[in-house]
C-alpha cells in the first residue's frame, strides 16, 4: 500500500467533507501541519469541528480556516492570540468547547485507545464541569470527561518511513501523537521520508498503523510566536 502522496492537496482528496470533526496537531505554531491546513482551506469544506490545542494566529495555521468561515466549532484549551477567533466567538458565530490542556490531551489519548471516558479532578467546581457527571472516589470529587475521536487527523512529524512510522522532533511532538491516534483517517506531513526499515524501531514515536497517508514538505515555514509589548528602539 502506497502511503506517500505528491502534494497535500492530493493527500486530502476524497478524505475531507463538510461537517467532519478534524483533529489537528500542534501547540501554538510549533509542530503544526502547515501544508495540510492550507490544503484543507483550499478544499472549501465547511461546518467543521476542529480539535486543536489552539486555533493558530490570524492568517496562519487554523486561523486561515477561521478567516474563510470553514470552522463552526473549536474544541481547544488556549484561544488567546487570534483576533478573528475572538471576534467570531463574541459575536456568537463560533462555538467553543473550552477544555483544560491536560484534559484535552487525555481525551484524545483515551479516544485513540478505545477508552470512552475517564474521571479527573481538573475542572471540578468550575464551569468546565457544568452538565457533567461528578463522582466521589476516596472522599475526592472527580468530573467525568468523554474521550475524543475525529473523522480525520492532520499531524506534523519530522521524519517518516514509507510504512508511515513517525519520528517527531523535540517539543514539536506535543499533541501530534494523540491526534494521530484519535483520528479514524490520519494524514501526516513530514520533512523527511526514508525507506521502510531504515528507522531504528527504538526511535519511532508513533506506529505506522495509525497513519493512512503521508505528504512531504521539506520547506515548512515554522513561524515562531513572539509577543511584542512595545516597539523596538
Amino acid at each position: 500500500m502506497n502511503k506517500v502522496y505528491a502534494s497535500a492537496a492530493e493527500a486530502l482528496a476524497g478524505v475531507v467533507r463538510d461537517g467532519q470533526t478534524i483533529a489537528v496537531g500542534g501547540f501554538g505554531l510549533c509542530g503544526i501541519p502547515e501544508a495540510l491546513i492550507a490544503a484543507l482551506r483550499d478544499t472549501g469544506v465547511k461546518e467543521l469541528t476542529c480539535i486543536s490545542n489552539n486555533a493558530g494566529v490570524d492568517g496562519f495555521g487554523l486561523g486561515q480556516l477561521l478567516a474563510t468561515r470553514q470552522i463552526k466549532k473549536m474544541i481547544s484549551s488556549y484561544v488567546g492570540e487570534n483576533k478573528e477567533f475572538e471576534r467570531q466567538y463574541l459575536a456568537g458565530e463560533l462555538e467553543l468547547e473550552f477544555t483544560p490542556q491536560g484534559t484535552l490531551a487525555e481525551k484524545l489519548r483515551a479516544g485513540g485507545s478505545g477508552i470512552p471516558a475517564f474521571f479527573t479532578k481538573t475542572g471540578v467546581g468550575t464551569i468546565v464541569a457544568d452538565g457533567k457527571e461528578i463522582r466521589e472516589f476516596d472522599g475526592e470529587k472527580y468530573v467525568m470527561e468523554r474521550s475524543l475521536t475525529a473523522d480525520v487527523a492532520l499531524v506534523k512529524a519530522y521524519k517518516a518511513d514509507k510504512a508511515g512510522n513517525l519520528v517527531f522532533r523535540r517539543t514539536a511532538r506535543n499533541f501530534n501523537p494523540m491526534c494521530a491516534m484519535a483520528g479514524k483517517f490520519t494524514v501526516a506531513e513530514v520533512e523527511h521520508i526514508v525507506e521502510t526499515g531504515e528507522l531504528d524501531p527504538d526511535e519511532i514515536h508513533l506506529a505506522g498503523i495509525f497513519v493512512k497517508r503521508l505528504v512531504l514538505n521539506t520547506t515548512p515555514e515554522k513561524r515562531i510566536e513572539q509577543r511584542t509589548v512595545r516597539a523596538a528602539k
